[in-house]
């Protein structure tokens, strides 16, 4: 009997460790800088840095209603669309932004073997807490 019970621990670990190597990398966000705008009352900036391990891939969401977004690539190369707009591969030094109330579709590295990194540039309203909305499943 322990044998047989060792045997079913070992085939569950297999399978919960075969179940984690199917999810795709997740992506890293950090947040560099929070700074209300002097010139702009009501208004602030965040930006942040996107890790983007090889394979990850975001799911389509959208941002606080009132974020306009620049997205800068760092490093890698990010598959990217926003709204109707085609699906475009981005470089280091290119660049995208979202206006307020954009749907972004497609986030996702490039590349199955090499990271990304993105700089990210957001301006919103000071109350707004929420940055990120996935799409409902």
């Amino acid at each position: 009997m322990r044998i047989f019970n060792i045997a079913i621990c070992l085939s569950l670990l297999t399978l919960i460790s075969a179940a984690r190597a199917a999810e795709p990398p997740r992506t890293i966000v950090t947040t560099q800088f929070t700074q209300d705008i002097a010139n702009l009352p009501g208004k602030k900036m965040i930006t942040l840095t996107l890790d983007m391990p090889p394979g990850s891939k975001g799911v389509p969401h959208r941002h606080a209603k009132s974020a306009f977004i620049y997205a800068y690539v760092l490093s890698g190369k990010v598959r990217s669309a926003v709204d109707d707009a085609p699906v475009k591969v981005y470089s280091p030094g290119e660049n995208w932004f979202e206006n307020p109330g954009a749907h972004h579709v497609v986030s996702e590295n490039a590349s199955a073997t090499e990271p990304a990194k993105v700089l990210v540039v957001m301006v919103l309203d000071a109350n707004e807490t929420v940055l990120t909305t996935p799409d409902p499943k």
